[in-house]
């Protein structure tokens, strides 16, 4: 890995850590202080406004447009919109400690999946790290297990939408050789077109009120118009986190970033704290290092190994090529979900500590 690679992928986590925990702060007073509960919609205005600057980027020649496959684009950005809307309904009809569950359940269906269908391998000393990680945010963020059939449905296939859509972003990038730009650019039209169209009906379907019907005051509409510009910078590094590391690397940075808000939550805005929270954070951020320590180590070892090898045996090892070996030695250790979803850009209004783009609406249907 050359020098330059590795700052521009500790750039790339800065990024997204720096841009959700913003977005966080924004839409946490959008929800919870202006009473704008429509997280769905919001959404899919992110998303167009992701669109257009990078459309006005594109003519003033910032980066290039490249042609992807129309059916590929196509079906990625809706799988990702979809992917949200589930994540929101998720949230709607489970109570907040099992939608921490569903997000805490993409990593190991990340993992399984990239085992089943991309034949990659995870060591031993990685599964040990992420399970430490997981535990430590589920003391942390975990509250309530309360169970309701669609509900638990609903997070099944969030879970779903959200991993494949992950894998695919890593994917296409490294199979097409196209830029997390170039991607984004192609796909956010559509991403945000599903969520346009439903956004509206899933929340009224979770808060009963009318997106339509809403007072836009003018503090209202300045933070949406922020949100929606810091959305850009999560939007894109999203998609360059990904396809830089890894999905599960991502997933990785996003428990990071519950840690993060909850710490601001509890100095800033004074949420309720206790030990057990302390004490998840403290395990989580063990993981943490713990997964960054490996990774780094392994990636070494790979590359020595790689080296060592003639080229056509490294290719036979790995023919995806998804990355250089199971763990790259560019990922960090560094949440929560895509476009998210797995990106925490809202918190529930009353607990603070919720994350994903999928947004919090509320307490949930518990």
């Amino acid at each position: 890995m050359t020098a330059g690679f590795q700052l521009g992928v500790i750039g790339s986590l800065t990024l997204s850590v720096a841009s959700s925990v913003a977005i966080v702060i924004c839409n946490k007073a959008l929800i919870s202080t202006l009473g704008f509960p429509f997280a769905t919609t919001l959404t899919s205005w992110h998303l167009m406004v992701t669109f257009c600057t990078l459309h006005v980027a594109q003519r003033l020649r910032f980066f290039e447009a490249k042609a992807i496959d129309g059916q590929t684009v196509v079906l990625f950005g809706l799988l990702n919109g979809t992917s949200i809307g589930l994540l929101n309904l998720s949230l709607g009809f489970n109570s907040i400690g099992f939608y921490q569950m569903t997000k805490l359940a993409i990593i190991p269906f990340t993992v399984l999946l990239e085992t089943i269908f991309l034949k990659k391998r995870f060591s031993e000393t990685i599964k040990f790290s992420l399970l430490v990680l997981l535990l430590g945010v589920g003391i942390a963020s975990v509250t309530d297990l309360k169970l309701n059939f669609l509900g638990s449905v609903l997070s099944g296939l969030a879970i779903a939408t959200t991993c494949v859509g992950q894998i695919l972003t890593n994917t296409i990038q490294r199979k097409l050789k196209v830029s997390s730009t170039q991607l984004l650019y192609q796909s956010a039209p559509y991403q945000a077109a599903i969520l346009f169209a439903t956004g509206p009906f899933v929340d009224q379907l979770l808060t009963d009120r009318s997106v339509f019907a809403h007072k836009y005051t003018f503090p209202v509409v300045g933070f949406i118009v922020m949100s929606c510009l810091i959305a850009v910078s999560v939007n894109f590094s999203t998609f360059l986190v990904i396809g830089t590391t890894s999905p599960v690397t991502y997933q990785v940075l996003g428990h990071l970033k519950t840690c993060l808000v909850l710490s601001f939550g509890y100095t800033l805005l004074h949420d309720p704290f206790t030990w057990r929270n302390i004490l998840g954070i403290l395990v989580a951020i063990f993981g943490m290092a713990l997964y960054s320590y490996f990774s780094v180590r392994e990636g070494k070892k790979q590359k020595c190994v790689g080296d060592a090898l003639p080229v056509s045996q490294v290719r036979t090892h790995d023919p995806i090529r998804i990355q250089e070996c199971s763990s790259s030695s560019s990922e960090l250790s560094l949440y929560m979900h895509p476009l998210d979803s797995s990106d925490p850009m809202f918190l529930p209004a009353d607990a603070g500590q919720g994350d994903g783009a999928a947004a919090c609406v509320g307490q949930g249907r518990r």
